[in-house]
């Protein structure tokens, strides 16, 4: 069987050598279209598992991972660290550091568990966003807590917020190498507002999955900033499954974070005990979903460019001045 033509080092399409047996070749991708964009060290890809939510499911993660040698560079939460003891947060510190692991976690306050009746309107008014100064207080207390137990990296669902952390760390409130992520909720669809979650401090923006390929190429004409994506999104997400696309996702689309979700499950936020068996089952079934995500990365020839485990940090980024 001969393959279709493709620009060296490109990953191989699906079916690419018996389709072009049969007269049916890919067309061939446009050098054009990849991302010029890597991470700092080398890679153009990092590994991330969502929705761990507490110390026993971070256990089932790093075993299932060690089972099925699924490679994580990021471990994220999303019920939120007013869900968490101090002691709970310290064990997933510490055991997410013994593997040099980035841990990932929610903060304060969100519209969607908040008294304003908008959100459950048909328009969902301002989604996750915070309301009101109290708010955005909220989510201050829990960054200002959560990095004084050791947590290196936010999640963040608001554009007031992002650029508050950003001020803190710049200022020495919160420690300088602190990572904020921002949240698929309020994700970017288009190269300016992208551009400006990077200047409002962010440091990786999940885009929501339902993004085109051509979309990723427009957004790495104007930021290098890390994307996140779900390769599976979580139906609340749109449930979108794009595992035969990931390594198009990552020629597009690097430096990017491979986040592997899970369709077809209940919601498990905000967390609780009453969850837990659904918790612990789906914890590990995503660590399975990655394993099949880097199967077929192999296989299509663009697994090598994984970036080094144990890196955390996005690189220099463009900012807004914070003195003005």
């Amino acid at each position: 069987m001969t393959d279709s033509p493709r620009h060296p080092g490109s990953p191989r399409h699906p079916g690419e050598p018996a389709l072009s047996a049969l007269g049916l070749p890919s067309p061939a991708a446009d050098p054009a279209d990849a991302s010029p964009h890597a991470f700092p060290g080398g890679g153009r890809w990092r590994t991330e598992i969502p929705s761990c939510e507490g110390p026993e499911a971070l256990a089932v993660v790093l075993k299932e991972s060690s089972r099925l040698d699924v490679p994580i560079h990021r471990i994220s939460q999303g019920s939120g660290v007013w869900m968490l003891t101090d002691a709970e947060i310290i064990e997933m510190v510490e055991a997410t550091a013994e593997r040099d692991i980035e841990l990932c976690l929610f903060t304060g306050p969100r519209g969607t568990w908040d008294t304003g009746a908008s959100v459950r309107t048909d328009s969902g008014g301002a989604g996750l966003r915070a309301r009101g100064h109290n708010a955005v207080a909220g989510c201050v207390e829990d960054a200002v807590r959560a990095t004084e137990l050791g947590v290196k990296c936010l999640l963040v669902a608001d554009e007031g917020v992002l650029w508050t952390l950003h001020r803190a760390r710049v200022a020495g409130i919160i420690p300088a190498d602190t990572t904020l992520k921002v949240s698929a909720l309020i994700g970017p669809v288009n190269p300016a507002a992208y551009a400006v979650f990077e200047r409002l401090g962010a440091d990786s923006l999940n885009v929501p999955s339902d993004l085109t390929l051509d979309h990723l190429t427009e957004i790495r004409r104007v930021s290098a900033a890390p994307m996140d994506m779900y390769i599976e999104a979580p139906d609340d997400l749109g449930g979108y499954v794009r595992m035969y696309e990931v390594a198009e996702l990552i020629r597009r689309g690097a430096p990017l974070y491979l986040k592997f979700g899970l369709s077809k499950t209940p919601g498990i936020y905000p967390y609780g005990h009453h969850l837990r068996e659904l918790t612990l089952a789906t914890a590990k079934e995503r660590v399975r979903r990655g394993r099949l995500a880097l199967d077929l990365l192999a296989r299509h020839g663009a697994a090598g460019s994984m970036a080094p485990l144990g890196s955390r940090l996005p690189g220099d980024l463009k900012r807004f001045d914070t003195a003005e």
